[in-house]
């Protein structure tokens, strides 16, 4: 196989894994990885160094499309993004010292806990009234919805920054936007609405594979010619997703969606735990 046919065949799997995470809302990163590692052989390294320039390029567009919509809560995005960039940055710097067999046996459990994520609807998080912290940080927010604008109430501030950190770790040492963990913290711990928390999370995901990304940069893990196509088609394959999924039975594209993770997370751990990685 030469390199151009090479580079053709990871855009074109690159443009399946955009469009599967943008109708699931996990983003593409978390088929690239594991796509780019158990069918192309890649090494884990510059796999995840490619995965994170794409999340950059993805969730720069859908961001600013959210905020000027007035969905995304800029002032919680803002604040939390000092734990997923603190974490992006300690995720990184633990590859130095992780196997890739124990990184791969990581990944696949992330891989099933979100194909797990992607069959969850979100819930409408009951407004409990302001908190004394959300107050006085002025994260009270107002969001659009079919009978005008709503309102609500931000909570649960410490336990969302602590699994912001979460979010973050795995975002720089897997490579992935780690949607699902995000929208967790900010739909169960902070009781943000969900279209709030799907749409912040997106503004957030940009900044905190940017600081992941610098790192792999610095260390010579991302390669221009891989990370090219793989950024190409995932954002190619995310743009049509989104246009697709208004006329898509969303319920069988997820379980396509995670049977497919699910064969890659057992391969993953699978060679992860007998050292085929």
């Amino acid at each position: 196989m030469n390199s151009l046919e090479f580079t053709a065949l990871i855009f074109a799997g690159s443009l399946l894994a955009g469009f599967l995470g943008a109708l699931t809302g996990l983003g593409g990163g978390v088929v690239v990885v594991p796509l780019l590692m158990v069918v192309f052989h890649v090494d884990i390294h510059y796999a995840i160094g490619a995965a994170l320039v794409s999340v950059i390029a993805t969730s720069s567009g859908a961001a600013a499309a959210y905020v000027r919509e007035g969905y995304s809560n800029v002032r919680v995005g803002m604040f939390l993004e000092m734990a997923t960039t603190a974490g992006a940055l300690a995720g990184a710097a633990l590859v130095l010292y992780l196997h890739a067999s124990v990184i791969a046996v990581i990944f696949g459990c992330v891989l099933i806990y979100s194909a797990l994520v992607s069959f969850h609807q979100g819930s409408h998080a009951k407004d409990q009234g302001p908190d004394r912290m959300a107050t006085w940080l002025g994260m009270d927010g107002t969001y659009p919805t079919g009978r005008g604008f709503a309102s609500y109430h931000v909570r649960g501030i410490p336990l969302g920054l602590l699994l912001m950190a979460v979010a973050g770790v795995l975002s720089g040492l897997l490579g992935i936007g780690s949607g699902a963990v995000k929208v967790l913290a900010m739909d169960k711990a902070m009781k943000l609405p969900f279209k709030v928390s799907t749409t912040t999370s997106n503004f957030m995901i940009g900044v905190t594979a940017a600081a992941g990304a610098g790192i792999y940069l610095s260390r010579g893990y991302i390669d221009p010619g891989l990370a090219m196509p793989v950024m190409l088609g995932v954002l190619a394959g995310s743009l049509t997703g989104a246009r697709a999924l208004a006329g898509t039975r969303v319920r069988v594209l997820r379980l396509v969606f995670a049977v497919v993770i699910g064969a890659l997370a057992i391969e993953m751990i699978y060679s992860g735990l007998t050292g085929r990685i």
